[in-house]
């Protein structure tokens, strides 16, 4: 028996070590890019200077007299990014307590499955619906000579974030204990009562994180976003072409020659990755907040 117990101890200390080495290499990988774009970015942002590259509304990065200014990307990517918030998270968040609490089975199977499948389609074919569909709907519609605009990434991220919003939610309202809703219908509550003010509260913290996981969705997306959006360095507006953080990246980084102006687009990762960071560490602490209240 004592045989049996060591046995089973060494195997637990063999998994508690292969897991806490996972832990560390996706520390150390965390770093490892921290440490590539400072080093990466700095230099530009020295050069540039950091005011005129935060603040600068022209970006002409090939022209006789360059010029390096990145305010109409950040502000593409915030405005894209609430945006497609405003729209997907309420779609997401309706449409998981729908099929974790309403739906009949067969209709839940069918929409979950509809779900999954959304998750697995590649970016690049988001991106050419988009450009097929969308961008000519929003031409006609709103009568303006290019559909490719800030409207078309938006609508498109926000469809992209769906996935993510709706499966981790129904994750966390699917595992909230049942004795919580019986408790609160014997008192007398409708089951839409139940639903929203005992589940969704219990299972808030996994709501939470299927926001989290969609706000980095549309930050992070950029061949999508460059189908649809027109890449276009112009200040942010509804109906005119733009360029987020990502697709200024993308767009010029294969052709971008060695010397200041590769090194701004890194500099552009390097926002891009503050940015990130900044927006998670915010909602942990909102969350953190309203968890301790």
């Amino acid at each position: 028996m004592k045989r049996l117990t060591g046995k089973k101890q060494r195997l637990e200390d063999v998994i508690h070590g292969v897991f806490l080495l996972l832990g560390l290499v996706t520390i150390g990988f965390v770093l490892l890019i921290s440490v590539y774009l400072i080093i990466s970015g700095i230099p530009a942002i020295r050069e540039i200077g950091l005011i005129d590259f935060l603040f600068g509304t022209r970006w002409e990065s090939t022209a006789a007299e360059p010029a390096y200014g990145i305010l109409p990307f950040i502000l593409t990517s915030v405005y894209g990014t609430a945006g497609a918030i405003l729209i997907g998270v309420p779609i997401g968040f309706f449409t998981a307590v729908y099929l974790a609490k309403v739906a009949p089975k067969r209709i839940k199977k069918a929409v979950s499955g509809a779900v999954s499948l959304l998750a697995g389609i590649p970016s690049v074919v988001y991106g050419l619906v988009g450009m097929l569909v969308l961008v000519p709907a929003i031409r006609n519609i709103f009568n303006v000579p290019d559909g490719a605009s800030l409207l078309a990434a938006i609508v498109v991220l926000s469809v992209m974030i769906l996935p993510s919003i709706i499966k981790v939610s129904l994750t966390a309202l699917e595992a909230v204990p049942k004795e919580y809703e019986d408790a609160s219908l014997a008192l007398g509550a409708t089951p839409i009562e139940t639903y929203f003010r005992v589940s969704v509260p219990a299972a808030k913290s996994g709501i939470a994180a299927s926001i989290v996981l969609g706000v980095g969705r549309a930050i992070g997306e950029a061949m999508a976003v460059m189908m649809v959006s027109g890449n276009v360095a112009n200040m942010p507006s509804l109906f005119q072409s733009v360029r987020f953080l990502t697709t200024a990246v993308a767009g010029e980084m294969s052709y971008a020659a060695e010397g200041l102006q590769r090194q701004a687009l890194f500099s552009i990762a390097l926002v891009l990755f503050l940015f990130i960071m900044l927006i998670n560490a915010a909602l942990n602490f909102i969350l953190k907040r309203k968890k301790e209240g």
